[in-house]
């Protein structure tokens, strides 16, 4: 689910690289060492699929604590302020900020790290992939405050990414949600 709530923002850079393949091969010459978008796409995935296990893991051993119920929504005001607290301070960091520069930027992405061939690609892809786990690794941990199958939250989530990467003022977005996060938290310990 997580890889698929990640495929929509990571679409700008995918398209990239394969209008970069398309135009290398039009050119015979230069098309030598370029992989097909689907080995970039697949070290994209495969980041997530790792992040994915991690988070299953997790998941399982928080129900084995009782702090999320069967639904897999949290049973524990402090485990949903700790989250939403800790993603807000996430939002405001200098680690989130670098990683949603990056990510922000398709084209000096993919100009910066180009490697040829299929390792080449399925590094890149891992690459970007990392950069994405890198921006929205808190924000999924959100999942277990909304409910990991509500899907009304996985698609708040979906357009929240979607936007702090996205849109121009994706910057303030993050930050200011944020801000937002860390007043729920508060909330959430007061009531």
């Amino acid at each position: 689910m997580m890889t698929a709530m990640m495929l929509g923002p990571a679409a700008p850079t995918i398209l990239l690289y394969a209008r970069v393949r398309r135009h290398a091969a039009a050119n015979a010459t230069q098309s030598a060492g370029i992989a097909p978008c689907g080995a970039f796409t697949a070290g994209y995935l495969l980041v997530w699929l790792a992040f994915s296990l991690v988070a299953a893991g997790v998941q399982w051993a928080l129900q084995l604590t009782g702090l999320i119920s069967e639904l897999l929504t949290s049973q524990s005001r402090w485990l949903s302020a700790a989250l939403l607290a800790g993603t807000g301070l996430y939002q405001l960091s200098p680690l989130k900020d670098g990683c949603l520069t990056r990510c922000r930027s398709p084209a000096e992405f993919l100009s910066r790290h180009w490697r040829p061939g299929l390792s080449g690609a399925v590094r890149l892809g891992m690459l970007h992939g990392a950069l994405c786990v890198g921006c929205c690794w808190l924000l999924m941990a959100l999942l277990f405050v909304g409910g990991v199958m509500n899907l009304v939250w996985i698609a708040a989530l979906t357009l929240f990414v979607a936007a702090e990467k996205l849109f121009p003022g994706g910057r303030w977005i993050a930050r200011g949600a944020g801000v937002a996060m860390l007043g729920w938290a508060a909330v959430t310990v007061l009531a």
